[in-house]
């Protein structure tokens, strides 16, 4: 088997998906993979370590633009460094990875990516930001056997050894082994109901489909010429007429500069949305996939989050504050104050500062269900959580009633709120941790800890962190008017 540089392989994370499945920890405007699900880490953290060692710490991410600035965080904290593709709207994964083959290709972009070797040639590693695998050696040579198919022209994709027969995952079946060592696919099966799954395990040759792709840019390229060449040229469209930007909030580190690459936005949202496997994979010919024997989770339920987590005597799993008795294989998540179960059996209870959902076992995978009935009733918390995050920080909405609202804010070293003012509302700010540049109006001033100010209706005024540690501290709001749109900005370093 001929040994291949580690630098032929460009991973691309897929960073799109609203996991609602996961709600109320998941909403659309903060998607499971930004939530610090494992070890205080995001699963799109855990994702970029995992695959720094392919390609000297550089990765590609295709993203939603509202989350541009959680990707870039991501990046940071993971020290990899590579542009962010932000994508208009969502067209699902034929279309984004669409984009990461077709940012390879126009050269003006390429300074974007390093002294990686950028060409039809280069092999791309597609991978889901919201997945778990904490195998990460396993992973990589699981990775490096499928490159020699790759280079040699196939699409090669990485199936899961399944340990039980499950209904959540499609299947892929082998067929012979391949001369260059990856195994020829036979067919793919879409997600089974009970007693077929257990069918496919007992006859044997199949695996879970982990949905991770491995091929060369041009195999891409002429796949989607030949079966979605509508897909290829929406995407092309927009690519040729891309923009790009390093954000002042980048550094100037190279782990820390994260390029945002914008595609034209109508030439992109006039793209077919579609997945790559309706899209490619159930017509091309030459597919090869590579068994991984390891633990993996796509953490697509509360019952795959449940199942990271060690379980008592009883079955029960406790993530935070949770307390259970008399109960049985009962998950309880509560990180922000003290949950009993008493007497439960096969529940799932989900703790957040604003929603509360409690669910059997069994009905996991309908959750998406009921946040499609609370976006319907006008529920706030189907899409938003009461902490938002900012690309400067933070905000947590801890009070509110007739005229007056409290927020706790969180501000990152050296970070900076926008110069704005507000015609509806003055406001009170304490400072309870670090220190806070205040401008108002003609002056600028600093406040410590346990000192105040307050900011009139109409006044212009900003926030900064000049420090090195966090900033945090209490704003009360007073006023006719309180909603996030009465803000007007006059500066801004985040381009809003």
């Amino acid at each position: 088997m001929t040994q291949t540089t580690i630098h032929t392989v460009i991973p691309v994370i897929l960073c799109g998906g609203s996991g609602t499945r996961l709600w109320p920890l998941s909403r659309k405007s903060f998607p499971k993979q930004f939530v610090p699900l494992i070890d205080e880490k995001s699963l799109l953290q855990l994702t970029l370590e995992r695959v720094s060692g392919l390609a000297n710490h550089q990765a590609i991410c295709v993203a939603a633009d509202e989350h541009r600035f959680m990707v870039m965080d991501a990046l940071q904290a993971a020290e990899v460094y590579g542009p962010v593709l932000l994508e208009p709207s969502a067209r699902n994964t034929a279309a984004a990875m669409a984009l990461a083959a077709l940012f390879i290709t126009h050269t003006r972009l390429q300074k974007h990516l390093g002294d990686a070797p950028l060409s039809a040639d280069s092999v791309l590693l597609f991978c889901p930001s919201d997945h778990h695998i904490p195998d990460i050696e396993g992973f990589k040579a699981t990775v490096h056997q499928g490159i020699p198919a790759a280079e040699a022209g196939a699409i090669v994709t990485f199936g899961v050894v399944p340990s039980f027969p499950s209904t959540a995952y499609g299947y892929i079946e082998q067929a012979q082994q391949r001369t260059d060592g990856a195994y020829q696919v036979a067919r793919f099966i879409e997600k089974p109901n009970a007693s077929v799954a257990v069918e496919l395990i007992l006859k044997g040759g199949v695996l879970w489909n982990a949905g991770i792709f491995l091929m060369k840019v041009g195999t891409l390229i002429q796949a989607l010429e030949a079966h979605a060449p509508d897909i290829l040229a929406s995407v092309s469209e927009a690519m040729n007429s891309a923009s790009s930007e390093i954000p002042a909030t980048s550094g100037n580190s190279p782990l820390a500069v994260t390029p945002f690459v914008r595609p034209a936005q109508q030439a992109f949202s006039s793209c077919r949305s579609e997945s790559i496997d309706f899209a490619i994979m159930e017509h091309f010919k030459d597919i090869a996939v590579v068994p991984f024997n390891g633990q993996w989770s796509d953490v697509g339920s509360w019952n795959a989050v449940a199942e990271l987590t060690e379980p008592d005597q009883n079955q029960n799993r406790i993530h935070g504050q949770g307390v259970t008795h008399h109960s049985r294989n009962t998950y309880i998540y509560a990180d922000h104050r003290p949950v009993v179960a008493l007497g439960t059996q096969d529940l799932l209870i989900i703790d957040t500062a604003d929603a509360l959902l409690v669910a059997h076992r069994d009905h996991a995978e309908q959750v998406k269900e009921v946040v499609a009935r609370l976006e319907q009733a006008d529920y706030s918390q189907a899409v938003t959580h009461r902490k938002v995050a900012r690309p400067w920080g933070w905000y947590d909405s801890i009070d509110m009633g007739e005229r007056f609202q409290v927020k706790r804010i969180g501000v990152k070293p050296g970070a900076s709120l926008s110069l704005q003012k507000h015609h509806h509302r003055a406001e009170h700010w304490i400072v309870v941790k670090g220190t806070a540049e205040v401008t108002r109006g003609e002056e600028t001033f600093l406040l410590t800890e346990n000192e105040s100010t307050y900011i009139p209706i109409g006044e212009v005024h900003r926030l900064k962190n000049p420090g090195k540690l966090p900033l945090e501290m209490i704003e009360v709001q007073s006023g006719s008017y309180l909603g996030e749109d009465d803000i007007e900005r006059l500066e801004d370093l985040y381009g809003r």
